[in-house]
């Protein structure tokens, strides 16, 4: 292409959540300039939460959104626990809490592989316009979603912002006769998930070796990541949430209204599944750890083929889903009791776009004196930004159109959610 001023606008991107720009600027062939710009409106959630019981912590940070509430739930929970001194860290209550959020993984992956990513892929602007030469694969997505919503139904009490989620536990719990009545769908998820991961691997990636740090929790018992663990990186990093603000700083910068979030002294990273399955592969399920060998998946640089890394996620979700309900015993009580006292607790679990960290700090009545959430998508801005940069530069010679289309991939990679970031996209491309 010509050194002259080139300029690609695409004023909303479709198949993310949320609202937002991006602007690239390039001085002839040099990207010298690239900025997420997330217009959305700030939520102020921090704020609302401030005066409110403990109590009603997972139900407001459900609303934060409504793909991946339960996430929110367990992460206030997490805090507010360790903020009381209570720990949930085996036995039924346990398992129930593992399963609800295996059903967010379902829903959640099962959304953006096969609705919002694969339309990429594929050569077509939406899941609707797919679904008219690939009506199968469409079907296959659908059902997937809706294996992931019964389980959370079944155990949260309603699909979406479910409302059994307590700090101690849950209102209420179900029996291992209720359970079993979601068996037959999961078996059915389990093995088009198993499909999923053979059929991603068909999909043509664009070229791409991308090096971020790599952070995601570490379960303490070898399990595969979701509820609780350390936060680790693929160059040594290790901490609790405890030491979260220690390590990771907030910024706010001002093309956007989301923070941004960096590893302090060491800038950028990434979490969700490349970070996950980097750092705890060996923790798969069987079938999971066996879909993945036949993907041919081992440290995955290429950020275009963490399609595949989600789809083997969702064969890990419905496999240990199965697990806990063959296992299941029903709690003696639906809940442990937790006694406020004052103090500050930390949370972080495995949302399915990567670590979700929340801090509260209460009085002795049980009162939020202070909040603090940092999701995952805002600590993923900065490697999207970069992400992004290695795009323009490697497709700089591409046509307008074909860029931003590329462009626009490259941020579904990442699955964002905008919405919750603010507690993309108008796409401009400057050239000259």
């Amino acid at each position: 292409m010509s050194d002259g001023t080139r300029v690609l606008r695409t004023d909303y991107l479709a198949r993310v959540e949320g609202e937002g720009a991006m602007y690239v600027k390039l001085d002839g062939r040099e990207v010298v300039e690239v900025k997420l710009r997330i217009y959305e409106p700030p939520r102020f959630f921090e704020a609302l939460l401030r005066g409110r019981a403990f109590t009603e912590a997972p139900d407001i940070t459900a609303r934060i959104c409504g793909i991946c509430p339960v996430a929110y739930q367990m992460s206030a929970v997490r805090a507010m626990e360790d903020a009381c001194g209570v720990r949930i860290d085996d036995g039924p209550l346990r398992d129930l809490r593992r399963l609800i959020y295996c059903g967010e993984w379902i829903e959640s992956h099962s959304l953006h592989v096969y609705m919002l990513h694969a339309p990429d892929f594929l050569g077509f602007s939406s899941a609707v316009e797919m679904a008219r030469e690939h009506r199968a694969i469409v079907e296959q997505g659908l059902a997937m979603k809706k294996a992931g919503n019964a389980v959370i139904a079944l155990v949260g009490g309603r699909e979406v912002h479910p409302i059994n989620v307590r700090v101690g536990g849950f209102y209420r719990a179900p029996s291992p006769r209720e359970l079993r009545t979601l068996r037959d769908q999961l078996q059915a998820a389990h093995e088009t998930a198993l499909e999923t991961v053979r059929w991603s691997t068909t999909l043509p990636f664009p070229a791409a070796e991308r090096t971020p740090e790599l952070v995601a929790l570490s379960d303490p018992g070898g399990q595969y990541p979701i509820d609780r663990g350390t936060i680790r990186s693929n160059r040594g990093l290790d901490f609790g949430p405890a030491e979260f603000d220690a390590h990771v700083v907030e910024e706010q910068v001002e093309h956007s209204n989301a923070l941004h979030a960096r590893l302090r002294e060491r800038s950028t990273y990434l979490t969700g599944p490349l970070a996950r399955f980097a750092l705890s592969s060996g923790a798969l399920l069987p079938s999971a750890r066996e879909a993945a060998r036949e993907a041919g998946l081992q440290a995955v640089s290429n950020p275009f083929r963490s399609i595949i890394v989600r789809a083997v996620e969702l064969v890990q979700a419905c496999e240990e889903a199965l697990s806990i309900i063959d296992r299941y015993d029903e709690p003696d009580a639906p809940s442990l009791e937790v006694t406020p006292r004052r103090g500050v607790g930390h949370g972080a679990t495995e949302a399915p776009r990567g670590l979700l960290y929340h801090r509260y700090e209460i009085d002795e009545e049980g009162t939020i004196l202070d909040a603090k959430i940092v999701p995952p998508t805002s600590q993923n801005q900065l490697a999207i930004e970069e992400d992004l940069r290695a795009v323009v530069e490697d497709g700089v010679d591409l046509p307008d159109e074909q860029l931003a289309h590329r462009c626009e991939q490259a941020i579904r990679n990442h699955d964002p959610c905008i919405s919750c970031a603010t507690h993309f996209l108008t796409l401009t491309v400057d050239r000259g």
